[in-house]
């Protein structure tokens, strides 16, 4: 059975559908982005801050995904590489600060993680289902569909953060998942550039 992170080659990125899909994940991104950096500052969340940058991110890399849309292959491998590329360094700063943040405990309101998780969580899955039928083409569709994946795993560990949170009354369980959300961004850019750069090589034969 093939990994779900291989290459496959298709048109979606040429349908109507996928258009309309696109549009339709970066207005529930970066809307939902927005709100949730509001809800990691309220709730002093380091794991909300992180999936709010993976929702913003999302939403931005989403929308060059729409803008690749009808470019020739190499332009589109290149769109992609840009993607993996921002998605590395996301995952680094994430992962930075979060290290910064063990020498500064805070103790975050498990509540507010709880209910922006399950916010979170909800218009996700709502950019899953409507990514679904369009998760295998070239490497600027894969980018997307790895990105909107990320964050329903980042939103579920959010919640399960909380929980923890709530029950040892520390800021660690905040703190690993900022951590796990920010190695899911570090293995999906290295997927992502891995499948650009084939695509680039593809693109010259």
């Amino acid at each position: 059975m093939p990994d779900d992170d291989d290459l496959p080659k298709d048109l979606s990125h040429i349908t109507p559908a996928y258009r309309r899909a696109l549009w339709l994940v970066v207005l529930l991104n970066v809307g939902y982005g927005i709100a949730d950096m509001v809800g990691g500052f309220l709730a002093d969340s380091q794991a909300l801050k992180a999936d709010a940058l993976d929702f913003l991110g999302d939403g931005s890399i989403t929308f060059l995904g729409l803008l690749a849309i009808g470019w020739g292959l190499k332009l589109r491998a290149r769109s992609a590489l840009l993607q993996g590329i921002f998605l590395g360094v996301m995952g680094i700063a994430v992962l930075g600060y979060t290290i910064y943040r063990t020498q500064i405990l805070h103790v975050p309101e498990a509540g507010l993680m709880g209910i922006f998780g399950f916010g979170a969580l909800l218009i996700n899955v709502i950019a899953v289902i409507i990514l679904l039928p369009h998760r295998k083409g070239d490497a600027n569709v894969r980018a997307v569909w790895l990105f909107s994946r990320n964050d329903a795993l980042g939103n579920i560990l959010v919640i399960i953060g909380a929980g923890f949170v709530f029950l040892t009354g520390t800021s660690y369980p905040d703190l690993i998942v900022a951590g796990i959300i920010a190695s899911l961004f570090l293995h999906s850019s290295f997927s992502i550039i891995k499948d650009a750069r084939n695509d680039m090589k593809e693109s010259v034969k």
